[in-house]
């Protein structure tokens, strides 16, 4: 079985819309994938841009979502009691839409999704070096989805 990550909003390889974006409601996609390995216990997110200019910037991390979600609404709110959000390179917390600089060529967006075999106790505060330190040794399988963007001029 191979965990699969999609997302209603764009396809893989496809441009995310804007109003994911900064210039947009910056509103977090819905994602959806398919049944989790045997012994999932729970899931973590990231989402990162490796062409920012200053090195990949992380866009957000989320984690302890339950192994029995198939998706993620549109729209996930900082607060959502359904799983855990840590700090993005925004220095906020949940989700921080695309928002490369003006007259950068298109960037990339990698929503990665792991399966893992147990629950992460992680504060608020978590970034992603954090979390990827507390990922190791528990991923039972990974999925991901890339999407695009380029910023108006």
């Amino acid at each position: 079985m191979r965990l699969e990550l999609t997302s209603p909003a764009f396809s893989t390889g496809g441009t995310i819309p804007k109003k994911h974006t900064c210039e947009g409601a910056n509103t977090s996609p819905a994602l959806t994938w398919t049944e989790v390995p045997a012994g999932t216990r729970t899931l973590a997110l990231v989402v990162d841009d490796p062409d920012a200019p200053g090195g990949t910037w992380v866009h957000w991390v989320a984690w302890n979502i339950p192994a029995t979600a198939r998706g993620l609404p549109e729209a996930v709110s900082p607060t959502d009691a359904m799983l855990q959000q840590g700090q993005n390179d925004f220095r906020a917390i949940g989700y921080g839409g695309p928002c490369p600089p003006r007259g950068h060529g298109p960037h990339r967006y990698f929503f990665r999704l792991y399966a893992l075999d147990a629950p992460l106790t992680l504060p608020p505060t978590t970034t992603r070096a954090t979390l990827d330190a507390a990922l190791a040794g528990h991923v039972l399988a990974t999925a991901e989805l890339m999407g695009t963007y380029l910023r108006d001029r």
